[in-house]
């Protein structure tokens, strides 16, 4: 008897000739936590992916929301990231989930996420699926890095573009602090990202800053177009 990833409850399993011959895979999560996801449908902002039905109205500026209109407004960062897509909100349990798997180091709850995943990034064209990079001494206090773990557990296959230098966690600044931080990747390796289109992936879209200074160093250093994708927004 196989038991969900997360509340570790018994699976019922599903007995038919369908479930027998379906290619549908099993389930790893019980139906009350799949439930407990909310993912992001309906009409959302054309660059972060914020859906607008839970954000006011004077936070909405045409199809972006008004953190998306302030960072292409700034020249140095117009562009910069293309798009980002993201599977769920950011809800308490999602919340509670992502912190068991990034800083509690449950590797295997990678798996919950892997076939929502692997469904959403299946048509999205790329020619490099990168990790956001952890630095060194973060890595080292998680064991893993959650992105590479993301990508791994859907079936794809990461390429390392990038290293990060370490700084003090995100969580920790001031939204002003995150935008204004310095640079904090370096190009990694030593890969043609010419005119490439680059897909990067990482745990929780927050601010965007993260996310826009990787974009910003792979714009820079030739991709034609930076994407991201994460399990939260």
């Amino acid at each position: 008897m196989s038991h969900c990833l997360l509340c570790h409850k018994e699976l019922e399993a599903v007995l038919s000739w369908q479930a027998l011959f379906s290619k549908k895979e099993s389930s790893n999560i019980c139906e009350e936590c799949k439930g407990s996801f909310a993912p992001i449908t309906g009409e959302m902002c054309d660059i972060c992916g914020r859906p607008f039905a839970f954000l006011e109205l004077e936070y909405r500026s045409g199809n972006m929301c008004m953190d998306c209109r302030r960072w292409e407004e700034d020249e140095n960062w117009r562009g910069s990231l293309e798009q980002n897509r993201s599977l769920y909100r950011y809800t308490d349990f999602t919340k509670d989930v992502i912190a068991k798997f990034k800083f509690r180091g449950d590797y295997v709850v990678a798996e919950v996420f892997a076939e929502d995943l692997r469904r959403a990034l299946q048509d999205i064209q790329y020619d490099y699926i990168v990790p956001v990079p952890l630095s060194v001494e973060r890595l080292h206090e998680r064991g893993f890095n959650q992105a590479e773990a993301l990508i791994r557990a859907a079936g794809f296959k990461s390429t390392q573009l990038l290293s990060r230098m370490h700084t003090e966690k995100q969580s920790k600044k001031s939204r002003a602090e995150r935008i204004h931080v310095e640079q904090v990747f370096k190009l990694q390796a030593d890969i043609d990202i010419n005119s490439k289109k680059i897909l990067l992936i990482d745990d929780i879209y927050t601010t965007g800053s993260t996310l826009r200074h990787a974009a910003k160093i792979l714009r820079d250093n030739g991709a034609a177009k930076v994407f991201s994708f994460t399990l939260a927004r």
